[in-house]
């Protein structure tokens, strides 16, 4: 928690590995021992955002992605390990990473309910599982950077609301539409 917090306040660049071992109570020796660097240490950070989301949910198929997503627009505002880790995750071509791990990762978690969903017939035929989960990481993604710019993340979640309800007509059967929820209050895990 101690990286994340340094990231999500200071980014990649703006971070160095004694601040990050003296915040988490570590020996210098300890942190390379675990991580090897600071690169090892922001990739850990980007990387653990399905941990800090994906156990608090109940809901399975379509309503899982929705809610995977509700609960991370609100996680966004509150949790500095998610901040820091999508801080990373796109600002890291300017601290020369690339890697699409974080991005795979949310993309196939969400392929596997969607393609629940499609099994279940909540899907229309037509969508492919897979091309729709990196459709909605991408699209999170840019709904989070637009909210951050215009209102600090304070529309994250209604912005999120509108993405579904755009969305959801052209990808669900009707039945399974008449049955989802998009709501703020998807998002309240506490």
């Amino acid at each position: 928690m101690a990286a994340a917090e340094l990231f999500d306040e200071h980014g990649y660049r703006g971070t160095n590995v004694a601040d990050i071992a003296r915040r988490a109570g570590l020996t210098l020796g300890a942190l390379y021992f675990h991580y090897g660097n600071k690169r090892g240490v922001a990739e850990a950070v980007m990387n653990s955002q399905p941990q800090a989301i994906e156990p608090l949910l109940q809901s399975e198929g379509v309503q899982h992605v929705i809610d995977i997503t509700m609960v991370w627009a609100r996680r966004l505002q509150l949790d500095p390990l998610l901040r820091a880790g999508v801080r990373l995750a796109v600002e890291q071509r300017s601290h020369d990473m690339s890697d699409p791990t974080s991005f795979n990762n949310w993309a196939s978690i969400m392929a596997g309910y969607l393609q629940e969903a499609r099994d279940n017939g909540e899907l229309r035929p037509e969508v492919d599982p897979a091309a729709l989960a990196r459709f909605v990481v991408g699209a999170c993604t840019g709904v989070q950077l637009y909210s951050q710019l215009v209102s600090c993340r304070a529309d994250l979640m209604d912005r999120t609301c509108e993405m579904w309800q755009i969305l959801l007509p052209g990808i669900t059967s009707e039945e399974a539409h008449a049955r989802l929820v998009v709501d703020p209050a998807r998002g309240c895990t506490e």
